[in-house]
């Protein structure tokens, strides 16, 4: 089995979004100094790197992470080649059998740029996102910021995600993975209040 690690370096020179909390990392023991054990203490947003967008972060009613469905963060995966589109629409998925796709991945960029913040990149369409919930997607990731664009107000396919149950995956790393099926671990941390969470995302490929 062939480990793919689609999760963003989270370091104190990981981008975020435009006046987000930017991640800090400070040392409140060192060995250094001679305390018996370094210990560092994170401060970040929950969006920093790989992050699952959840159902609070649109609605102030929508389940915190701790109460996430996990099996839905875990199972079978397709990564779908959406690069060189401006926006990804219902044709993005032509030809796919999303009966059979439970959770579907875009790679909209050829190589992304870990230590900068893309204010232009393919976002989702609400035709699109409507789609996904009609047929029952899970999951729909993408390793673009956002399923919206940059300047978005109303959130659409957030929310149309949201309305047809399907949970999003932001910020992913899939420069390396090629289109096909894989299965998918991408479980958010236990928050009791956040609304949404940081992930270790990683796909799994069986090899002969």
């Amino acid at each position: 089995m062939r480990i793919h690690d689609i999760s963003q370096p989270l370091g104190t020179g990981t981008p975020v979004w435009p006046g987000d909390q930017p991640v800090r990392l400070d040392w409140t023991m060192s060995r250094d100094h001679g305390d018996s054990v370094n210990v560092a203490a994170l401060t970040l947003s929950v969006h920093a790197g790989t992050h699952a967008d959840g159902p609070r972060h649109c609605d102030d009613d929508g389940a915190r992470p701790a109460e996430l469905d996990l099996a839905t963060f875990l199972g079978p995966a397709l990564v779908v080649d959406g690069r060189g589109r401006d926006a990804l629409d219902v044709d993005a998925v032509d030809g796919i059998d999303l009966a059979r796709a439970e959770r579907i991945l875009f790679r909209t960029t050829a190589t992304g740029d870990p230590g900068s913040f893309p204010v232009r990149f393919a976002a989702l369409t609400p035709a699109l996102a409507h789609r996904l919930g009609d047929a029952g997607i899970r999951l729909v990731g993408t390793d673009a910021p956002s399923v919206d664009p940059f300047d978005s107000k109303t959130l659409a396919a957030h929310r149309a995600l949201a309305e047809g149950g399907v949970a999003i995956l932001e910020n992913l790393v899939l420069d390396d993975v090629a289109p096909g099926r894989y299965t998918l671990v991408a479980l958010p941390l236990r928050l009791v209040e956040a609304d949404s969470s940081p992930v270790r995302a990683v796909l799994l490929e069986d090899v002969p």
